[in-house]
């Protein structure tokens, strides 16, 4: 069973930055993809950032210019990094990973709170 843990959520005023983390319980360059997913309360969950394994990136529009996504191979950790931030942002953000093609894993973490407000 995969595991995946998310930390660095929290409130921050608009225009403020945070850092997500999602640490894997193997090695990340196993999977396919790894990524983030975020749900807004009454919404859809909705694909955010994700990674492929050959190293290519997809961001949902809203969040282009604005957040990026990387990996620590060496520490089995994936990160989203949250400048400009807007109140549209606030979510609960899910790190997924996954072993299938495509831009959607199977494996999901508990999720962390994003609150953007003044």
């Amino acid at each position: 069973q995969e595991q995946l843990v998310e930390s660095g959520g929290g409130l921050v005023q608009p225009g403020g930055s945070l850092r997500l983390s999602c640490a894997a319980s193997g090695s990340i360059i196993r999977f396919n993809v790894v990524g983030w997913h975020r749900q807004a309360p009454g919404k859809q969950r909705e694909l955010v950032a994700a990674i492929g394994r050959g190293g290519s990136i997809n961001y949902a529009d809203s969040v282009k210019g604005r957040f990026t996504i990387s990996r620590d191979n060496a520490k089995n950790t994936v990160y989203l990094e949250m400048n400009s931030l807007k109140p549209d942002d606030t979510a609960v953000y899910h790190c997924n990973a996954g072993y299938r093609s495509g831009w959607y894993g199977d494996y999901w973490g508990q999720g962390t709170q994003v609150t953007v407000s003044s």
